[in-house]
């Protein structure tokens, strides 16, 4: 019998530029059969490619976002993520309204990538409880600003700064389950 995958949710807006990033990146570079990982907006824009600009700085980063169709946040979604990453503390407010029960396992993506090299855990859930507990250590400017209709500097700026938490997660999730 195989394990249950570890279930990440990101989220932003509408699901076009940051989370649909956050997704494709992680996807990339996580272990596919321990980890399962899917994105959503908070303002419901359901079956929308991803931004043009957000597109070709995935592109740039060595990724496609050819299939990809946006998504409305739902309760299903937010009580099915193990971990849930929102581009900003707007998005992680908007999802504990939704389901306040989310709290110890939602976090912006550069709070979570700040608290995954601080904390530890001898698997994914055990490292994001212990983020959970350790959310003060985490840096305050752990927002990622939305580059939609602005100028590809901000988008630039924008996948640089997703590229490197996601990175960093990336990094610290497979080493977890790399040892067991």
């Amino acid at each position: 019998m195989t394990a249950r995958r570890f279930a990440i949710l990101a989220v932003c807006t509408a699901n076009i530029c940051r989370s649909p990033m956050i997704e494709a990146l992680l996807r990339a570079s996580l272990v596919p059969d321990r980890f399962e990982v899917a994105s959503a907006g908070v303002q419901g824009w359901d079956r929308q490619p991803m931004d043009a600009m957000a597109t070709m700085e995935l592109m740039r980063l060595g990724h496609s976002a050819k299939s990809f169709r946006s998504h409305a946040i739902d309760s299903y979604l937010v009580d099915s993520a193990d971990l849930i990453l929102a581009a900003t503390r707007e998005h992680r407010s908007a999802i504990l309204s939704m389901s306040p029960r989310a709290l110890r396992r939602t976090f912006t993506l550069r709070e979570f990538a700040a608290l995954g090299d601080l904390v530890e855990g001898s698997d994914p859930y055990e490292l994001v409880a212990n983020a959970a507990r350790q959310r003060s250590k985490a840096p305050s400017n752990a927002d990622i600003d939305d580059p939609y209709r602005r100028s590809p500097a901000i988008h630039r700026r924008t996948a640089d700064q997703i590229d490197e938490a996601v990175d960093a997660i990336s990094r610290r999730l497979n080493a977890l389950v790399a040892v067991q």
